[in-house]
């Protein structure tokens, strides 16, 4: 079978390589971190009490993507985080961790503080979505 393609020298199509796949080492032998990824919306007491803004408690209606990393024996000047649309870079020493995103996110628009004593790094994304009856705010 022979694939149809713009440029006969190519070797794949762009739409077959994955997003993000630029970051990926599979040779780095840093173990993954553990993590968890959790979920943000703002509500007010018109959402709370009255549902008038027609949110629901599903991810659709999120704003922000909180993720936890745990970094065990990890100093805050030792982490280096980079973020992409869809991608969550982390490196330290001991550990790496690349992550791709669940929703595409506004990466100038995010914030990460590293809580020192639960050795965690807590990283908040906006969600950049498009505007539709849910999100219009």
């Amino acid at each position: 079978v022979q694939v149809k393609s713009e440029n006969r020298k190519t070797i794949w199509n762009t739409e077959e390589v994955p997003e993000g796949s630029e970051f990926d080492d599979t040779w780095d032998p840093r173990e993954q971190p553990e993590y968890e990824i959790l979920f943000k919306q703002h509500v007010g007491t018109e959402d709370v009490f009255f549902g008038m803004s027609g949110k629901d408690p599903s991810t659709a209606c999120c704003e922000d993507i909180v993720v936890k990393i745990k970094l065990p024996e990890t100093k805050c000047s030792d982490i280096t985080l980079d973020i992409q649309d869809k991608v969550l870079d982390l490196r330290t020493p001991k550990k790496k961790l690349l992550l791709h995103l669940p929703y595409p996110v506004n990466s100038k628009d995010g914030r990460a503080r590293f809580l020192s004593e639960e050795e965690i790094l807590e990283v908040t994304l906006r969600i950049s979505r498009k505007f539709d009856l849910i999100n219009f705010a």
